[in-house]
């Protein structure tokens, strides 16, 4: 069955994960979704990145409701017959620019926001569907202190330059933020990721790629935000091209295997994550899950894993500006044996 999940003042949660939501929306396993995935910077160039609907939501949701984090999830989604310690299986299929103009914020959270002096810049990018590249359209400098992602500008006021002339950037539609609820009392901010998902800013969680995420309470309560159109690993400035997308996933409940952390299949990689304000931390805990997955759910001995993580795996930062910091670790699927048909 396809279901549609619009974003409005009843579907959408801002900055955080509660296990205590009503459900936005009730599924049944393999039930498709297409689903408003709107983001929180669309007014960093409202007659860009807004329509009435957005411009709508911006005025039902208060600003002293928008915490601890950041972003608009749209959600939660409960899943029939989800439980915990089962896998959610997410197949995202579509992930569609609802316009074509997106934001990145060099923000007082980016990597270098030192370097710059704090200064925070906002840089306007065109998208062309046909090239599937971005370019960079204008810029400016926030005026004032910070910029609180949700703010709606005024645009014509600020000092405009053009941004990038002759640089043009691939497009990598994705989810930056996507999970269950934790079981944890009351509001989980939705910045940094976790075993829950989160914010975990992956640009391969895109189309074509199926997330499974450890269920930890009943119904999973499945949300999704922060949607990009292009990002580095790394996200060094703070941000990606920020841009709301219409997504279709199809969610399924699988019982046959578990995960302690979001695991990422792509047509060509499996994907582990690994989170903690210490990167260091973060590459073992990361390591670790990747020798589990080698073992438990391919076979490999202890030692052949480790000896095959290091000839076969490839390392690297998701993200630096959550919090929590992120790394990801790909091995090719083609390296694994071809499984065995019964005869």
């Amino acid at each position: 069955m396809l279901h549609v999940l619009p974003a409005n003042k009843e579907t959408v949660h801002w900055g955080y994960f509660d296990c205590s939501l009503a459900p936005a929306l009730k599924v049944k396993s393999g039930d498709l979704v297409r689903v408003e995935a709107i983001t929180h910077h669309a007014g960093d160039a409202p007659d860009l990145l807004m329509d009435e609907r957005i411009r709508q939501l911006y005025k039902d949701i208060p600003e002293d409701d928008r915490n601890p984090g950041v972003h608009i999830m749209t959600g939660p989604i409960y899943v029939e017959d989800a439980k915990p310690g089962d896998m959610l299986e997410v197949r995202y299929y579509e992930m569609i620019p609802r316009f074509l103009y997106g934001s990145n914020l060099a923000a007082n959270w980016g990597y270098l926001a030192r370097d710059f002096n704090e200064k925070e810049r906002v840089t306007i990018y065109s998208i062309d569907l046909n090239s599937m590249q971005a370019e960079g359209l204008f810029a400016y400098d926030y005026p004032e202190k910070y910029l609180t992602p949700g703010k709606i500008m005024d645009v014509g006021k600020c000092n405009c330059h053009p941004a990038l002339p002759g640089f043009r950037v691939p497009l990598r539609p994705h989810l930056g933020t996507a999970g269950v609820a934790p079981d944890v009392k009351g509001r989980v901010s939705s910045v940094p990721p976790g075993a829950h998902g989160g914010n975990i800013d992956n640009w391969r969680i895109g189309a074509g790629a199926t997330m499974y995420y450890p269920v930890a309470v009943d119904g999973a309560l499945f949300s999704v935000g922060d949607p990009h159109v292009s990002q580095g690993d790394g996200e060094v400035s703070g941000t990606a091209i920020e841009a709301s997308l219409d997504v279709l996933m199809q969610i399924s409940v699988r019982k046959d295997f578990s995960f302690p952390t979001p695991l990422l299949e792509t047509p060509k990689n499996w994907i582990v994550h690994g989170f903690d304000e210490d990167l260091n931390k973060a590459t073992h805990a990361a390591s670790m899950d990747m020798l589990r997955m080698l073992t438990e759910m391919k076979g490999a001995t202890r030692d052949d894993a480790y000896s095959l993580m290091s000839v076969a795996a490839d390392y690297a930062v998701t993200q630096v500006v959550d919090g929590k910091r992120g790394i990801h670790i790909r091995i090719p699927r083609s390296i694994f044996p071809p499984k065995r048909v019964a005869r």
